[in-house]
């Protein structure tokens, strides 16, 4: 009979009695215990350099950068619509420190939008009733929303004046979202955001601003300006009613 095989135990086990014991010390972790390599050399821990301290006095904007800096830094320092300077439809600065004392109504308009008969046909009647009591209201074109405001600026104000009767004042196109926003508007937004976020969602938004420069509230576009008389009313001190 042949001999039967010896067990795979047995055969490992007597492996391992002739191999010559390895002079690695094994490296334990809890109850396991494992060999290290003969061929591991430990190397350093790489040093780096702690980072000291920047002071944030210290950082400077880059030069790319530097307009939206401080435009950004101008709308976050300003308290008060009346710290701004803004451009007329003819290009010109007009400083808004000389509406102190008045009530503001700011609307970003448009000439080709479905809001645009109702809002302006009303804007020009609480103007009229309004404007020898401190009234203003600030009209602000925008070509953002469905590029319903797309002609030049004289072709805006000719199109107000002549079709509504508009004799507030017009000023230059702006942007009132995005990377180009103008600073009056970044403050604006600031001021009052809304249910949606601070972004500006169509035409015909509307800011009250009282007679320091305040922010005191925001409308959306649906809202009519005849329904704003109370408001505008309450900060006039008047009991006058359309």
């Amino acid at each position: 009979m042949p001999p039967r095989p010896a067990p795979l135990l047995s055969c490992l086990r007597a492996a391992a009695a002739a191999t010559p014991p390895s002079s690695a010390a094994p490296l334990r972790y809890g109850r396991h215990a494992r060999v290290a390599s003969p061929f591991a050399v430990p190397l350093p821990c790489p040093r780096f350099p702690r980072a000291a301290a920047v002071s944030p006095h210290a950082l400077h904007p880059i030069a790319g950068g530097f307009a939206l800096f401080s435009m950004a830094s101008a709308a976050s320092s300003a308290s008060s619509v009346h710290d701004f300077t803004v451009k007329d439809a003819s290009g010109k600065d007009v400083d808004l420190s000389t509406y102190k004392g008045k009530v503001l109504l700011i609307v970003n308009v448009a000439s080709q939008c479905g809001l645009t008969n109702s809002n302006y046909t009303e804007l020009s009647q609480l103007y009229e009733k309004y404007k020898d009591q401190g009234f203003e209201i600030l009209a602000f074109p925008c070509n953002q929303f469905g590029g319903q405001e797309p002609g030049t600026n004289e072709e805006i104000v000719q199109f107000a004046c002549t079709r509504f009767k508009a004799e507030y004042p017009i000023f230059d196109k702006v942007d009132v979202n995005g990377d180009n926003t103008a600073p009056i508007y970044k403050f604006l937004k600031s001021s009052k955001g809304s249910l949606f976020g601070e972004n500006i969602k169509w035409n015909f938004s509307k800011f009250l601003v009282d007679k320091e420069g305040r922010v005191v509230e925001r409308y959306a576009p649906t809202t009519s300006p005849l329904s704003i008389e109370k408001d505008i009313k309450k900060l006039l001190g008047s009991s006058s009613t359309l």
